[in-house]
């Protein structure tokens, strides 16, 4: 999987790794820059999507599609696709180029908008990569853990460096008797679900 990244991504991922340096550099407010995960995070991602069962594939929060170019490479693997939601306009247009460049426009499906309205309508979910705005894990997580398959996984970001807002849904998630969860240090911190 990582030893075929095809050119197109390898080229997008190093352009969307040096947007992101240059908007922590310029001090731009969370809201304008991209916050996206680290390489590390990315294969760490891509391996926990390449082992889930069958079924449907999520990501909240898609930024620039960094994440989901990580995601996609098990997703061809397999054979699956992608559902990726974005509520910012100016993100969701930056992840559609990304899509567009690197050929993935049909392994991930863009939805602009705010993932739990629909969130409710996703069933069968095998994979959930969650890295929204911290105070939404919570209900995202409510929205998606019963519409996990058995063996399926969620994923949320930034548990480590945000461990304080996120209290409530870790405290939530780690005594959560429908998951096997733990905290991974890899990254920001990645709070791994796996449904009993």
């Amino acid at each position: 999987m990582f030893h075929n990244i095809p050119q197109a991504i390898k080229e997008r991922m190093a352009y969307l790794e040096s947007l992101d340096k240059q908007d922590r550099l310029a001090g731009k407010s969370p809201l304008e820059r991209l916050r996206q995960v680290p390489p590390e995070t990315g294969k760490f991602l891509a391996l926990l999507a390449a082992s889930a069962p069958e079924g449907t594939y999520l990501e909240i929060g898609t930024s620039g599609g960094y994440s989901a170019m990580w995601l996609s490479l098990a997703c061809k693997e397999l054979g699956r696709k992608l559902i990726t939601f974005e509520v910012l306009e100016e993100k969701a247009n930056l992840a559609r180029e990304t899509f567009k460049i690197t050929g993935l426009e049909n392994v991930v499906e863009l939805v602009f908008g705010d993932a739990k309205k629909y969130l409710q309508n996703c069933k069968n979910v095998a994979f959930c990569f969650l890295d929204a705005e911290k105070e939404e894990y919570l209900d995202c997580y409510e929205k998606v853990v019963p519409n996990l398959v058995s063996g399926g996984i969620l994923v949320a970001d930034n548990v480590i460096s945000h461990k304080e807002v996120l209290e409530p849904m870790l405290e939530r998630a780690l005594k959560d008797v429908r998951v096997d969860a733990l905290i991974v240090p890899i990254g920001r911190g990645e709070l791994v679900c796996r449904k009993i």
